[in-house]
């Protein structure tokens, strides 16, 4: 049975022509390879929450073996703005990332969520770059592994891994060609 991925797209950046540019070069079937991604584009917050139980149906009848949210709080930081509106936010994105670790669990799959960053170092304007997840504490105690890309020229990247309860802290320089992602850069 080939393996599924669902795509949750809160931000509209889900391009299925850069999925098939990929596939190419790497000789996969682009018609198999889209069969198995199951694609759902989130309008709201309530919406992408309505979205996990989908994805949940479709897992049980599926082999589902990744689901991935870009961006998991787009939507939540829209839709509840001001500080009057924080503890709703942050309420309801505890909930949406409790379900999706229940969703990891129950179908033994991996998730992967992309975010915001927001730079806070209002008070060292000029030192060190203090750059914070959106999402705050409910982020950072829901997630097992953080990620972080830094672009270091116009083609080289930086994936490095800043926290995680599996893997050491580490780093790869990486760039984005048409075959997908190329590690064989200096």
């Amino acid at each position: 049975m080939q393996k599924k991925v669902i795509y949750i797209d809160a931000d509209g950046s889900f391009k299925p022509d850069r999925i098939i540019e990929i596939s190419r070069g790497y000789n996969i079937d682009r018609k198999l390879l889209t069969k198995n991604i199951f694609y759902a584009k989130a309008y709201h917050s309530e919406h992408q929450m309505q979205l996990l139980v989908s994805a949940a149906s479709i897992a049980t009848y599926s082999n589902v073996k990744l689901i991935i949210v870009d961006s998991c709080t787009s939507l939540f930081r829209t839709d509840f703005t001001g500080r009057g509106e924080l503890f709703q936010r942050q309420s309801l994105l505890g909930k949406f990332l409790r379900n999706l670790k229940r969703l990891s669990e129950e179908f033994n799959l991996a998730v992967l969520v992309t975010n915001q960053v927001v730079c806070s170092n209002l008070d060292n304007f000029l030192l060190a770059n203090n750059i914070k997840a959106i999402g705050g504490n409910i982020m950072a105690h829901m997630t097992d592994t953080k990620l972080m890309i830094k672009k270091c020229s116009n083609e080289i990247r930086v994936l490095k891994i800043v926290s995680s309860i599996k893997c050491p802290e580490n780093e790869i320089r990486f760039k984005i060609s048409k075959t997908g992602f190329n590690t064989d850069v200096k």
